[in-house]
């Protein structure tokens, strides 16, 4: 069976889920009621349209096709991507190409300004509109990416008849002219560079008026409505024995069907495959800040005061990002999730094997987006014999690993990550884990596990204290990169050796690998304590205690891995609490989710929560480049790294959130054990997962559980730390069964 059907199977099990999530969503919205016109936790609201790309743009997206939307007046501006178009090959890394624009030019009075203008993205059902009066007449738009049906769909309607004019066009940015026919398409089509094909079709379909070609667009006049469907994509297929290309999928076909149907229709497909994953997970936070205008204003707002309800708008954001970026039978997210309005875009737009595309996926499990990890294994399988064959090139091993920059084609580029592949079969342990999917390890993990063990087998060399070291190290863009014994390699490769140890045994296979590898992890370097306390970063003592790096790799095996246990290890916890403060509390928008997820694994709710606090700062009128210092949250809530927007701190927000409420890496499930003050009053969560297959609702009061709700595929005894205490219960198959946290 493959991975992907073995997902599907997986997903079955979660589905129950949906129900407890169902009922705190009414609950949220419930308890929402009267404070905004506008849902605080789920809507992203703002009174003009967006002026710049990546600070104010609005994301939508269905795993594959994604578009960014300006929201105009005079004109939609939407500029979209498809995940597959990349340049590059099986050597270069190449980059993610920004795909084209759809423009939308609105007849009108030049003169008439408009009154009333709201710009809006709803998580909840994944759907952005604008909506504004203008000379009397209020009209309304709605735009989302369907799934189901493979297309964008923006409709264009008025509160008044034969009030919708508009001439509707498609830009190529690669430079293909566009064409437009008689029967309301336009499109366009090329060819990159490394021989990828592509193409993008937007069909016109209205209601009332008239419908004609007018250069090089479609001009539609006095209609009732307006539906323009969009779809696009590429030559690309995901097997390098196929030399990645394939058959251009049929863009007039799926139009044609999508074209067949009402909007409602359409609509409704959207909204119901979008809830069937988002609705997995719901949490709520008593309180909300002072009304306000925008989000704009309520993220400068945050800046000065209170609102949960804000921070749990952000939460729901990374989730609602990860399923927009990330479907079955796409390509994994990469540094900008599927956004991307650039040819020659920051750090490419790639695939980070260093931190950002494994923090990318940190919330898919633990916020119960399982199927969303599924292209990354995809993917993972499909670059190995590429990067197999590399590995052997330049050290001589078996197996594979990476470097740090790396693209769709397999191809790989700036230093040698030599621990990346141990990171990325990280990954597959942790969908086991949260999954206990037993046709998923043999059939996808074991075979990563093991080529990733051969690799470490082959590389490791005798240290200076009897001890297996790696060579040629690096802490990742930190220090010199070629050195013994980094802790960076050592807890990775500690991390891949465990995960092939424990799978063979699960499985009760290959006992002269698993031998072999027992032996290696024995003889293992073991992290190390330094002279000033600290969790040692190099194999020699020399960290600086005044080294605030932002990257904080020697720290892996606290979060996400699990080699160091803080309950278990408690001299190795407080040396990596000694380092955590020497990092300090600042750093690139990834790395405070980060550090956020590092304090709450190390028990400590307060520094957790003010670090989450800082990703939040507001970097507003921001208008684009790379410049040092420019960190946090633009006014659409997209991460910020160094003036450049990056979705990997808003996957790591929803992740670190999650690991403040629940945690269950210590064999155990652990109940709100890092909750802050600033969320104790009240507040529930249903729907997060722990470890061991369970499904997890909680209600608290003053900081104190009131109730809680577990449930597995199956009966199944659990411990569980719960205010304080360590219990054991049962978890039930029936997931509104939900038990007083006092029996």
């Amino acid at each position: 069976m493959n991975s992907h059907t073995s997902i599907k199977k997986t997903a079955h099990l979660v589905i129950l889920a949906t129900l407890v999530a169902a009922n705190a969503q009414a609950e949220l919205k419930s308890a929402a009621a009267g404070l905004t016109q506008l849902e605080p936790a789920n809507t992203l609201s703002y009174d003009q349209p967006a002026r710049v790309w990546q600070t104010e743009c609005l994301p939508i997206g269905n795993g594959s096709l994604g578009g960014m939307i300006f929201g105009g007046v005079e004109q939609e501006h939407i500029q979209f991507n498809h995940a597959t178009l990349w340049e590059g090959d099986e050597i270069d890394t190449g980059s993610y190409q920004n795909f084209g624009e759809l423009l939308v030019d609105i007849a009108g009075e030049p003169q008439m300004v408009a009154t009333n203008y709201r710009r809006t993205l709803d998580l909840d059902t994944a759907t952005h509109a604008v909506e504004y009066t203008l000379g009397g007449v209020i009209y309304h738009r709605e735009a989302f990416v369907s799934h189901p049906d493979q297309v964008m769909v923006t409709c264009f309607t008025a509160d008044k008849p034969a009030a919708c004019a508009a001439t509707i066009r498609l830009t190529d940015a690669h430079g293909a002219r566009a064409e437009a026919t008689p029967d309301g398409r336009v499109r366009f089509s090329g060819k990159l560079a490394n021989g990828l094909k592509y193409m993008a079709v937007a069909q016109v379909v209205c209601s009332g008026g008239t419908l004609a070609v007018a250069g090089d667009g479609i001009t539609v006049k006095g209609a009732d409505t307006i539906t323009v469907l969009l779809a696009a994509g590429t030559d690309f297929h995901q097997d390098c024995v196929q030399h990645w290309r394939g058959r251009m999928p049929d863009l007039d076909a799926t139009l044609a069907a999508a074209a067949a149907q009402k909007f409602a229709a359409l609509r409704q497909r959207h909204v119901a495959d979008h809830q069937r994953l988002y609705h997995r997970c719901v949490l709520t936070l008593a309180g909300t800040g002072a009304p306000v205008a925008s989000t704009q204003e309520r993220l400068v707002a945050f800046s000065r005061g209170a609102d949960p309800a804000f921070e749990v708008l952000n939460f729901n954001y990374g989730r609602y990002l990860l399923i927009a970026s990330s479907r079955a039978g796409g390509l994994p997210a990469n540094l900008q999730g599927i956004w991307n309005n650039s040819n020659n875009p920051p750090w490419r737009c790639d695939y980070h094997s260093d931190i950002n595309v494994d923090m990318a996926y940190w919330p898919a499990e633990v916020t119960n987006l399982l199927e969303c990890h599924q292209p990354f294994f995809d993917y993972v399988h499909s670059i190995i014999p590429v990067r197999t064959r590399q590995t052997v090139d330049a050290y001589k091993c078996r197996g594979w690993t990476i470097r740090a920059e790396n693209g769709a084609f397999g191809g790989s580029t700036w230093e040698w990550n030599n621990p990346g592949s141990a990171w990325y079969a990280m990954q597959f342990w942790r969908y086991w884990e949260f999954s206990q999917d037993r046709e998923f390890l043999r059939d996808s993990a074991l075979p990563v596990f093991r080529s990733v063990v051969e690799f470490w087998a082959d590389f490791l060399k005798p240290g200076p204290e009897g001890k297996w070291v790696s060579p040629h190290g690096f802490s990742m863009e930190h220090g010199s990169t070629d050195e013994m014994g980094v802790t960076y390699d050592h807890v990775l490769a500690w991390d891949a050796l465990s995960n092939y140890i424990e799978t063979c045994d699960i499985l009760g296979v290959e006992k002269p690998g698993r031998d072999k590898a027992f032996e290696i992890r024995e003889k293992l370097q073991k992290p190390k304590i330094g002279k000033w306390g600290q969790f040692q970063e190099w194999l020699d003592d020399k960290d600086d205690p005044q080294d605030e790096h932002r990257h904080l790799s020697h720290l892996i095996g606290v979060y996400p891995g699990r080699q160091t246990i803080a309950v278990r290890d408690k001299s190795l916890a407080q040396a990596a609490r000694v380092s955590l403060n020497a990092r300090g509390d600042g750093g690139a928008g990834w790395c405070l989710p980060w550090k956020a997820a590092l304090w709450a694994r190390l028990g400590d709710g307060e520094r957790a929560y003010k670090v989450l606090r800082q990703k939040l700062h507001p970097v507003i009128g921001w208008q684009g480049g790379l410049t040092e210092n420019v960190d946090g949250t633009f006014p659409n809530l997209l991460t910020a790294v160094w003036g450049c927007f990056q979705a990997d701190g808003n996957f790591g927000y929803s992740a670190a959130v999650a690991e403040m409420l629940l945690q269950s890496h210590a064999d155990e499930i652990s109940l709100l054990p890092t909750l802050p003050k600033a969320w104790a009053a009240q507040g529930s969560f249903a729907g997060l997962r722990a470890r061991g297959g369970f499904t997890v609702g909680c209600t608290w009061k003053d900081g104190r559980v009131i109730s809680y709700s577990i449930h597995a595929a199956k009966p199944a005894k659990v411990k569980l730390r719960i205010n304080g205490e360590m219990k054991e219960v049962t978890a039930e198959e029936d997931p509104t069964n939900s038990t007083p946290a006092g029996e």
